[in-house]
């Protein structure tokens, strides 16, 4: 047999899995006849599809096979099968970005980390819990007739050989025959997983994870035959469906319950947790089509990947078609797990006529509404009941799911203020945010935007949010003051799109949303013109000093409206991207040196300011200096010489 390594991140998952704890080793049955019943949806797809594949003899089904004494579990499916090439791409690597940071998270979250393993596409070596060797015996349907035998023992290697047809293994699972196609997964188990090799614990597995996967899932056992006095008279061989093999979504909803959402869901989307909500619909008129929506617990842990995986399958008239087809759904639902089951498509539609397909788009469209519509049902569903004097477990349970939908997609809902145009409106319902406020003050504590408009002072004209990296930073900058004396609320806007998705929503029902980060902001602070103006006359000789000291650092040095307490803080012209947005420019290899210059607000009746009016030009720069610098600090900014800042801080207080 040609021996191969395995890719260096499959050595290590598979060192993690060998030699870790897990809570739940059941699952790997359960990812494994996962993987079956996708093998059967892509041939069915293919025998309806493709002219190929159309004389094919296709009976779909899972056949589970055990041998007790020898601690061996085998599942064999009919599905499309695997060549020599598909053996190394697919049990030899893990094709996928964040490899390594997905083996880190599940190096350290400790004895759950086997609900995580078949979220990443790795199903297949969670048998290495169970198995101390794996033998694959697989034929590609449509192929060039060989079968393979791919064969590891979870170490640093695999081998692969072609298959002799004469072999035991070949007669075994029928791979001498030439009209046999597909994988049989053969494992042999550990000592310490030999109860899986038994018909009662593989039926009590495949009713709790696999029970509604579309196939038939059949159990062959030998079953001891007794006389009429209860004495074993030899055995015979039974064959047993043990699922209900039926497409759950295309079921009444009303003979379906909570456990059956939870169940299928787990199976769908291999996660070891129950789904914090499901969207079932079954629509009918102009198109007829079928959806069940799950939203997880947790964010997938590639929502923040270019190379995200759908987590939504399309099907038609029940025959899989696709699930990496990211049209389905936009992408600021990419965490959205679930089924679409259109019966106007046609069974051979490419991938091309999908994304031009009107109906198709029409299910989209229906879908997000569909969705959005939860969404806002959840957080108004939690709104009223944190108004109860004394909440019930009910409304207590309604306050978490709200919340944990917050912590997890309150992100990604905000992309799509930018990207939706459509749906902007309705998503500005969903989406959160901190504030100054004590409604937006605490760990589980958000407000929305009408939350917000309904708490605004009587002579308020705008929505007021501050942006930046730190939201402990935002609570305490000196831009808030003001805004805090005047009894404004402020959004604390915290996370790093939000200096791209606010400003180009603009604006809520009739109230512009305007950041205090730029200049022009504090326009409504109440401040008396005339005696405004006669300030920034008298002031304009210390300007001219500060100007003068910071040079080319600064787009301009101005006296400030806003500040109370502070001696300055640094603002945006309305015209330039923020520091934020320069950040992430340069983070992209975009730009180079400081592209954006803050404008330096000063307080004139701050008394570092004051002695500006008569020191000399040394002082005065030694003062701009630091003036500047504990602004860009305060904003969270990174000096790029902070040994001249202390410097000329030791130079002031000396």
């Amino acid at each position: 047999m040609a021996k191969y390594q395995f890719q260096t991140e499959v050595n290590q998952l598979l060192k993690l899995i060998i030699h870790s704890m897990y809570s739940n080793k059941d699952i790997f049955l359960r990812e494994i006849v996962s993987n079956a019943s996708d093998a059967l949806d892509k041939l069915k797809y293919l025998t309806v599809s493709d002219d190929k594949f159309k004389s094919i003899n296709f009976d779909p089904k899972i056949d589970i096979t055990f041998d007790e004494n020898k601690k061996v579990l085998t599942v064999q499916d009919c599905g499309i099968g695997m060549d020599e090439k598909d053996l190394g791409d697919n049990l030899g690597t893990i094709a996928r970005s964040g490899t390594k940071a997905f083996i880190e998270q599940l190096s350290k979250s400790g004895n759950n980390n086997s609900d995580l393993i078949g979220q990443f596409g790795v199903g297949f070596y969670s048998a290495f819990m169970a198995a101390n060797k794996i033998d694959v015996y697989t034929r590609k349907a449509g192929g060039d007739g060989k079968a393979w035998h791919w064969s590891s023992d979870g170490t640093n290697a695999y081998e692969i050989e072609e298959l002799d047809v004469n072999s035991e293994a070949a007669k075994l699972y029928a791979f001498d025959k030439a009209e046999t196609y597909g994988t049989a997964i053969e494992m042999h188990l550990n000592d310490d997983s030999k109860d899986y090799a038994s018909k009662w614990k593989i039926d009590e597995l495949i009713k709790k994870y696999s029970n509604h996967i579309a196939f038939p899932i059949f159990l062959h056992y030998e079953q001891t035959k007794y006389d009429k006095d209860g004495k074993p008279e030899g055995s015979e061989n039974k064959v047993e469906q043990v699922n209900s093999a039926s497409a759950l979504w295309k079921r009444s909803k009303s003979e379906l319950k909570e456990e059956d959402y939870n169940t299928f869901y787990k199976t769908l989307a291999h996660d070891g947790t129950d789904p914090l909500l499901h969207i079932h619909t079954h629509a009918e008129g102009t198109q007829e089509y079928t959806t069940l929506f799950y939203v997880p617990k947790s964010a997938p842990f590639d929502m923040y990947q270019a190379d995200y995986k759908s987590g939504v399958k399309l099907y038609v008239k029940r025959v899989f078609i696709t699930d990496d087809d990211r049209e389905l759904l936009p992408a600021y639902l990419r965490f959205v797990r679930g089924v679409i089951d259109s019966e106007d498509l046609p069974l051979n539609v490419s991938r091309e006529i999908l994304q031009q397909n009107r109906i198709l788009d029409a299910i989209k469209t229906q879908s997000v509404k569909k969705i959005l519509g939860e969404f806002k049902k959840l957080g108004e569903d939690a709104a009223k009941a944190a108004k109860a004097e004394k909440p019930t477990d009910e409304e207590k349970a309604k306050i978490e799911k709200w919340n944990t939908f917050v912590s997890q997609f309150n992100r990604p809902m905000k992309e799509g203020l930018y990207s939706d145009f459509t749906n902007r409106d309705e998503i500005a319902e969903i989406v959160r945010f901190k504030s100054t406020a004590d409604e937006g003050t605490g760990d589980d504590k958000w407000t929305s935007f009408a939350e917000y408009v309904g708490r605004m002072k009587a002579d308020q004209k705008a929505i007021y949010y501050i942006t930046g990296r730190d939201e402990k930073n935002l609570r305490t900058s000196p831009l808030l003051e003001a805004y805090k004396n005047k009894g404004f609320e402020v959004l604390i806007c915290a996370d790093e799109i939000d200096d791209i998705v606010i400003p180009a929503y603009g604006k809520y029902k009739d109230y512009e949303l305007k950041s205090v980060n730029r200049a022009g902001s504090d326009e409504e602070l109440g401040v008396d013109k005339e005696e405004a103006k006669k300030k920034e006359e008298a002031f304009k000789p210390v300007q001219e000093k500060i100007k003068k000291a910071l040079g080319s650092r600064v787009k301009d040095v101005v006296l400030s409206k806003r500040l109370s307490d502070s001696p300055s803080c640094i603002v945006i012209d309305e015209n330039d991207p923020s520091l934020q947005m320069e950040r992430m420019m340069r983070a992209m290899g975009q730009g180079n040196g400081d592209f954006v210059k803050p404008i330096l607000e000063v307080n004139a009746d701050h008394a570092v300011v004051k002695k500006l009016e008569s020191a000399d030009e040394t002082t005065v720069a030694q003062i701009s200096e630091v003036l500047l610098d504990q602004a860009l600090l305060i904003s969270g900014e990174e000096l790029k010489d902070p040994s001249a800042f202390v410097k000329a801080l030791n130079a002031l207080i000396k």
